[in-house]
């Protein structure tokens, strides 16, 4: 683990660079793009392939993210010359460059998930919803 300087100075920069740092995760840090980046990476997909293998997501909430991850340069879209018309979505190489911090951070997430789950847990536990009035 980094010694407490290097927490400082990492502290340090980041704020320093808040405001070139915060609308980039802004465009990363959400919802799905993790995931959507997840399941391009090994190869392209169409939008009913990549809709199927995300449970949970809209037709719309799809949409709008291959939309805004085209427009931020890590998703293309080609239209395929096939009848019915079709439409392939494929990471780019500035996406594929998320590859290791999302793997990493996927990682994390399993290696904590229960911590998280207990610690929710505990704050919402059975003393938590109680009114202090009516205690006996």
């Amino acid at each position: 683990m980094a010694d407490d300087t290097d927490l400082e100075g990492a502290a340090a920069c980041a704020l320093a660079n808040m405001a070139r740092v915060r609308p980039v995760l802004d465009k990363i840090a959400d919802k799905w793009t993790i995931l959507i980046l997840t399941v391009l990476c090994p190869q392209p997909a169409r939008f009913n392939a990549i809709k199927r293998r995300l449970d949970g997501i809209t037709h719309k909430a799809l949409a709008d993210a291959l939309k805004r991850l085209e427009r931020n340069g890590l998703v293309t879209r080609t239209v395929l010359p096939t009848a019915p018309i079709g439409v392939e979505y494929a990471i780019t190489p500035l996406g594929h460059s998320l590859r290791q911090p999302f793997e990493a951070l996927c990682a994390w997430a399993l290696d904590h998930g229960a911590a998280i789950e207990a610690a929710n847990h505990r704050h919402d536990g059975p003393e938590r919803g109680r009114d202090p009035s009516k205690a006996a």
